[in-house]
């Protein structure tokens, strides 16, 4: 090992994409990541019912955190359910090693030591959280190499561009974010909060209005068919464990997730009620086996996305639609790499993947954008693309030839400290 590069050939670097909805994780060089998991963590705190636990994650805090799918779907007292990332940021620092150590043990089934980490971060993290990130895994993981990436630029770069327009839209927000040959402009960074847990917000209002209630499986013991709108007729299970709210509600969170995929359309043109109510309807049921016709609902909830003064309760607010977030971040630009941005929006994220959404952005934008540029939209249709571009992009980059001189080695990282990530990574 030369001159300290990391010779990055014997063994497969490791990607992690930790986002706010979902942990993505495997190896560079892979087309998709072999864990795809919720980021959420469901969280029992220690007393004597606690020490006999069927072996998950316990650490020495005495906490013992309920990780991946299967193990948070379980009904059981006292698990509060919580996520270690605020704003996109590492907030609690237990539960995201919790994650990590349950990635290394379950998805990728080998040794910390033995991989280089590239790892996708938000593009406002702060100096302090990278740092110590950067010193977690060298010191606690024992890795090899680490190189820290904004997500906009792995996304980019998924999309075969070095400059373009990242509008990504995923649980918690929704953001712009300028990249010029690699690097991201920070002061045309624009974000709105109405992204996908605004929308799911607007759901639950809309049960609401309709006195549907929302019956998580956990609950139903049996149910019996009924016709479309008569109340449901289901029978409730006994000896149900006294589960807290928030583990409650976040099985009533993915009943209104599978609801807004299924359902919600995003419209061609500005809402309006009588092409809404020409609207096909389509059918829906709920757990409990309530199930009824969805009509103009369908189209107005996301409307809120795009128009946010269509939303009640948001009368004369500040927030921007998702058109108006593009054009804002490209005109804070230097006016010289404004044709380029325009040139490449690249649309990702999650909630991207709502019907019509990438139309109905197309349709905005090319009224907006000035006579002299060239718009030019790209958003991926696979799904999977579209969920996981900032981990394809991280692949791409951590199996390149030309990435391997730029890890930080451990050798590295002991002669200069954590600060060698403010150098190495920009």
């Amino acid at each position: 090992m030369s001159g300290g590069v990391y010779g990055g050939d014997e063994v497969g670097a490791l990607v992690f994409d930790i986002g706010s909805f979902s942990v993505r994780a495997g190896y560079a060089g892979e087309d998709c990541p072999k864990a795809d998991f919720p980021t959420t963590v469901g969280l029992l705190s220690h007393d004597e019912s606690a020490m006999e636990l069927d072996g998950d994650k316990e650490n020495k805090s005495g906490k013992v955190y309920y990780i991946d799918t299967n193990s948070l779907h379980v009904p059981r007292e006292n698990t509060e359910v919580i996520s270690p990332l605020k704003n996109g940021m590492i907030e609690d620092w237990g539960c995201f090693q919790a994650i990590l150590d349950h990635t290394y043990n379950k998805h990728i089934k080998s040794e910390p030591n033995l991989h280089p980490v590239l790892m996708s971060e938000a593009p406002w993290n702060t100096r302090a959280k990278r740092e110590k990130l950067t010193e977690l895994m060298f010191e606690h993981y024992g890795i090899p190499a680490f190189f820290l990436c904004k997500t906009a630029v792995l996304t980019a770069f998924a999309n075969g561009r070095s400059t373009g327009l990242v509008l990504d839209s995923g649980a918690t927000h929704t953001t712009a974010i300028p990249v010029h040959d690699g690097y991201i402009l920070q002061q045309g960074i624009v974000k709105s909060p109405l992204a996908g847990d605004f929308i799911s917000m607007q759901c639950r209002e809309l049960f609401q209005e309709m006195n549907t209630e929302i019956i998580p499986p956990y609950m139903i013991a049996a149910k019996e068919a009924v016709r479309e709108g008569a109340p449901p007729n289901w029978k409730k299970k006994e000896k149900l464990p006294q589960v807290t709210k928030s583990w409650h509600n976040y099985t009533c969170n993915e009943i209104i997730q599978d609801f807004q995929a299924s359902v919600l359309q995003v419209s061609d043109s500005p809402y309006d009620e009588q092409v809404a109510a020409q609207m096909p309807t389509v059918h829906y049921e709920m757990p409990n086996g309530y199930n009824t016709d969805y009509g103009a609902e369908r189209l107005r909830i996301p409307e809120g996305l795009f128009d946010p003064s269509n939303v009640k309760g948001l009368s004369g607010n500040t927030m921007l639609g998702v058109g108006h977030v593009v054009t804002t971040s490209i005109g804070m630009c230097d006016i010289d790499i404004r044709p380029g941005l325009y040139g490449s929006v690249i649309v990702t994220g999650g909630n991207t993947l709502l019907q019509g959404f990438t139309d109905r952005l197309n349709r905005e934008l090319s009224q907006k954008t000035p006579p002299s540029m060239r718009l030019k939209l790209i958003a991926s249709n696979s799904t999977m693309e579209r969920r996981f571009s900032p981990w394809i992009g991280g692949s791409i980059l951590a199996s390149l030839g030309t990435f391997q001189q730029m890890w930080i080695s451990k050798q590295e990282y002991e002669e200069g400290g954590k600060q060698c990530v403010e150098r190495k990574c920009p």
